[in-house]
């Protein structure tokens, strides 16, 4: 009895405060949610979908086709309504592209849609735009209703009777200046059943919603933390985020290993949207193996009676079966996919609450709709989204279903956060080659006459690229295989040749939409340098003083790179998104580095916790008596191999050791093998060890393989070369005996480049720590994740050893973590014995 009326109450509760407050709902979404029918056919729209430069002339067309409409053209019409929807109040929003109030009174709406496309292409979409603009007639007709003021404000007001409205599509040919018109004219009954249809369809989906919402509150309610006691540092992590998220700030916090930070992130956060602080999660992160933690960690506080509905986002080519050509000739998917999403949707949505990328092929199968879309739109009525950095920061493909009209009240949770500005650096860093362009140019000789405009295009780019190459060529203040100018400024004619260009591509592709991709090599390399200028021409609408131009010679070929040197301004643009931000890792060291770079300010929040674990049970070594800078690795290869044979000779089992590169890695091998007491083995197979070696390029079996040799059990010790800041240094968990130490030779600077000087000049005149936080910071970070692969649990106990006389100065020590504190500097081998000796004792 007591549940039944605690249900009720909370039910109660819900609806007085959705009486309040109605919920906020865009006419956009209510289109696309009921008006959806049809295929996915990327050759009409998703294969030229607009980019920054193409919304920005979309916009500006906007604004060109209104002003040119007349006095009677009332333009950007604001226009809300509240109505009852399934018993919940709702209040519609959107806004008209014009209302055109004509003398003798009739009405009317306008609803303009540009493309850089032919004008056909919107033609399959006309359902739903006549849909939208209907929506906007019903809107107009039942806030004025029969009296209805001229808009401008500047004109006598005339009161309108109107029985019927007119519906106008304005479709507008961007390069071309090709316009049409579309109209049909609606009864005022006609509207509103059409109207009254929509709602009721919604509705369904609202109830969905709704009746959700009380089971998940109730059981948010309900839910302890899902362990008798928290971790050392767990429970005050817990606190920190729950009163960030209340307050609504960003949180930076350096969480190492043990405390359990995905639960202590999650755990809170789910409370506060049971207490209306927030309305969604969004769990990001960049690598799949934390996304599997994310899921663990619902799927435990689930087996306590959590109800929260969660989906899991993969990439669309881990989804695809068709790799990317998504149209109704290639996949049986893509044909009919809009008739049968929304049965999927319900289906999916009514039976599940942990959806992983599995469950979503299973009802992508059994629906018969494309997984990958299918997934993104479920994603809608979830509780939590566990996803890609991406899916938020990309300029391309992040959510903007999410982040649009009806952008909620969100927190993000940035999980392995010393990833992100790398991450963001290289999203918003774009680069064309001369090459790309040349070679289409080349094939384009002898085809059809309607390949002039883009033959135009490609010859002034070419011809471009082909003079700022000679520049370099001829410029002998740079060395061979060196050359290269930095500009501050973008390069604003080569940006012109590059919107010529998709202009002409973008024609093209769709002139020819019907082409057989997977059969068309021609086809598919237009249409690859088509994405690869549009990416270009999107970074070049957001240049400012965060970027900087780099053109280069590659032999005979010249590059152009838009590189972003400082991402953390766009970083906090995407933060924005979301009413709360938490950025979390166990290396994010130093803490005011990291919130400087990845947008945060002095006002946002900083916490840094100590390790759960027994410092006792890590033994940290620094060997100062080699030196690995680039002079001195000659006569560093011999002594290293030393140093890892008697660091791995003292105790059997399984060692990681690190190398700042492949050929690093290979030299230190061949001196290993050539060690004295290794003498007595001739069949090397033989000896008390046996050695993996990371391979360049591996495939995901092959990584897994790989990990599959450290197994506790092994009779021989164990040790695998692998590159600092690769694919084993960090986002491994190698528990227990099936890792017991680490070998790490440099301190992990990235390599001298072109690229991380710009960075290091930028900081340098911003700070003064430019070659910190281009070098010596991102190189640090490599190290401690390396470090971090040993103790991963209360119980294992291993060491890790330090090789470089850089890591015994006041710099890097000062970046140690603080449960370091049995670190030992020694300059010998004979120290390095005696001292691991003593600790596996």
């Amino acid at each position: 009895m007591y549940d039944i009326i605690k249900a009720y109450i909370l039910q109660i509760l819900y609806t007085n405060e959705e009486a309040v407050n109605p919920q906020k709902l865009s006419v956009n979404k209510i289109i696309e949610t009921v008006m959806r029918f049809g295929d996915i056919d990327n050759r009409q729209s998703g294969a030229f979908s607009q980019n920054t430069l193409q919304m920005n002339e979309g916009a500006a067309a906007h604004r060109k086709i209104q002003k040119a409409a007349g006095e009677d053209y009332n333009k950007e019409v604001t226009l809300k309504y509240e109505v009852e929807i399934d018993g919940t109040p709702v209040l519609i929003h959107g806004r008209a592209d014009g209302v055109i109030i004509a003398p003798d009174g009739s009405i009317t709406i306008d609803e303009i849609k540009t493309t850089t496309l032919p004008i056909a292409h919107l033609m399959g979409q006309q359902r739903q735009h006549q849909a939208q603009a209907k929506v906007y007639a019903y809107m107009y007709h039942k806030t004025f209703c029969s009296n209805t003021p001229k808009l401008d404000a500047d004109s006598t007001p005339q009161i309108n009777s109107q029985e019927s409205i007119t519906i106008q599509l304005t479709y507008y040919q961007i390069e071309s200046e090709e316009i049409q018109y579309h109209k049909s004219s609606f009864t005022i009954s006609e509207i509103e059943e059409f109207f009254d249809y929509l709602i009721q369809q919604y509705g369904l989906w609202l109830r969905l919603e709704r009746e959700w919402k009380i089971v998940r509150n109730k059981s948010i309610t309900e839910l302890n933390f899902p362990f008798e006691t928290y971790r050392k540092g767990q429970r005050e992590m817990a606190v920190a985020v729950y009163r960030v998220v209340s307050a609504k700030k960003k949180l930076y916090a350096c969480a190492p290993t043990g405390i359990g930070k995905t639960l202590s992130a999650l755990f809170p956060s789910i409370k506060a949207v049971a207490e209306d602080k927030a309305t969604k999660i969004f769990y990001l992160t960049a690598k799949t193996v934390t996304r599997a933690v994310a899921e663990d960690a619902i799927r435990l506080m689930a087996n306590c009676g959590l109800r929260f509905k969660s989906i899991t986002l993969r990439a669309k080519d881990k989804l695809c079966p068709h790799e990317g050509i998504c149209n109704p000739d290639h996949c049986t998917n893509a044909h009919g996919h809009f008739d049968r999403i929304n049965d999927a949707i319900m289906d999916i949505i009514k039976n599940e609450d942990l959806i992983t990328p599995d469950t979503t092929q299973e009802y992508a199968k059994k629906h018969r709709v494309c997984p990958h879309e299918f997934a993104l739109d479920a994603s809608l009525w979830c509780d939590l989204v566990i996803c890609d950095y991406n899916h938020v920061f990309d300029p391309v493909v992040y959510l903007r279903r999410f982040f649009g009209d009806d952008s909620g009240e969100y927190v993000l949770l940035i999980d392995e956060a010393h990833n992100l500005a790398d991450r963001v650096r290289d999203m918003y860093t774009a680069t064309l080659r001369k090459g790309g362009f040349s070679q289409i140019l080349n094939q384009l000789r002898g085809r059809d006459p309607f390949t002039s405009t883009l033959r135009s295009a490609l010859k002034q780019i070419n011809e471009y690229m082909k003079q700022l190459r000679e520049k370099l060529e001829c410029d002998n203040h740079f060395t061979s295989g060196n050359q290269h100018l930095v500009h501050k400024e973008p390069d604003f004619e080569f940006d012109k040749l590059i919107s010529a260009f998709i202009h002409a591509a973008g024609e093209w592709l769709g002139a020819n939409k019907n082409t057989d991709i997977s059969q068309n090599e021609f086809y598919a390399e237009i249409l690859n340098q088509y994405f690869e200028a549009s990416g270009y021409a999107m970074i070049a609408e957001l240049y400012d003083n965060h970027f900087t131009t780099i053109v280069q010679l590659h032999g005979f070929d010249v590059s152009i790179t838009q590189f972003c040197i400082d991402p953390s301004k766009i970083i906090a643009i995407a933060l924005e998104r979301g009413l709360s931000s938490i950025l979390f890792s166990a290396t994010l060291t130093p803490l005011d580095y990291y919130r400087e770079v990845l947008g945060g300010s002095e006002d946002d929040f900083i916490l840094s916790l100590p390790s759960p674990f027994d410092p006792s049970h890590l033994l940290t070594i620094t060997h100062s008596g080699i030196s690995t800078k680039y002079l001195d690795r000659e006569s560093s290869y011999k002594p290293i191999a030393r140093a890892i044979y008697d660091t791995t000779s003292h105790q059997r089992g399984n060692y990681l050791v690190f190398f700042p590169s492949y050929e690093y890695m290979h030299r230190v091998y061949n001196e290993l093998n050539e060690i004295d007491p290794l003498s007595e083995y001739p069949d090397k197979s033989e000896t008390p060890y046996h050695i993996l070696l990371q391979q360049n390029e591996m495939t995901e079996d092959q990584r897994l393989e790989f990990l599959s040799k450290f197994d506790a059990s092994n009779k021989k010790t164990l040790i695998g070369f692998a590159v600092l800041g690769g694919i084993f240094s960090e986002g491994i968990d190698l528990k227990g005996d099936r890792l017991i130490g680490s070998i790490i030779v440099s301190v992990g600077l990235p390599k001298l480049s072109l690229r991380q000087d710009q960075i290091r000049n930028f900081f340098d005149n911003k700070n003064g720590q430019g070659y910190d936080y281009a070098y010596v910071y991102p190189g640090m970070n490599k190290v401690l994740q390396a470090a971090g692969r040993v103790i991963r649990s209360e119980t294992d106990t291993g060491l890790v050893l330090l090789i470089d006389n850089r890591f015994a100065s006041a710099k890097y020590r000062s970046l140690f973590p603080g449960h370091w504190t049995n670190m030992i500097v020694i300059r010998d081998i004979s120290q390095i014995n005696k001292n691991i000796q003593q600790f596996w004792k």
